[in-house]
């Protein structure tokens, strides 16, 4: 289970991070005296226009923010229920899970038609084969 702890433990530091670059943008949007002060006048009412990017880096991490306890869920059941038989399994599906939300979130970012929704169903997949392996 080593390797499933692993994974969780960095797709947990990819949630966090995964705001990194809207928040970044959103500073040279609004400038830095506004960014640091707090919102700019009439906000959200009268908000700024961003680049199309940074609304799609922000529903990339809102996504993540949205799967992340499901697969907290079954990578905790799997420690806590699984046994030795089943850890080599769910560290595998655990890193597939890992690599695919790197690859949606770059995807969805930059807005590379028809690759976003394969690669989310990917780590849809790792969740639900994780969670085959407690319950099954």
């Amino acid at each position: 289970m080593e390797i499933a702890f692993t994974y969780l433990a960095l797709s947990g530091i990819l949630t966090v991070l995964l705001w990194t670059p809207y928040i970044v943008g959103r500073l040279f949007v609004w400038g830095l005296p506004t960014f640091l002060t707090g919102y700019p006048e009439n906000f959200p009412k009268e908000e700024p226009e961003t680049p199309l990017w940074m609304d799609r880096a922000k529903r990339a991490h809102l996504n993540m923010v949205e799967t992340m306890p499901a697969f907290v869920a079954v990578v905790a059941a799997a420690g806590l229920l699984g046994d030795a038989s089943i850890a080599e399994s769910v560290g595998t599906w655990a890193k597939v899970f890992f690599f695919a939300r790197v690859a949606h979130a770059i995807v969805y970012t930059l807005g590379i038609p028809g690759l976003r929704t394969p690669v989310y169903l990917i780590s849809w997949a790792a969740i639900l084969m994780i969670g085959a392996q407690v319950v099954l």
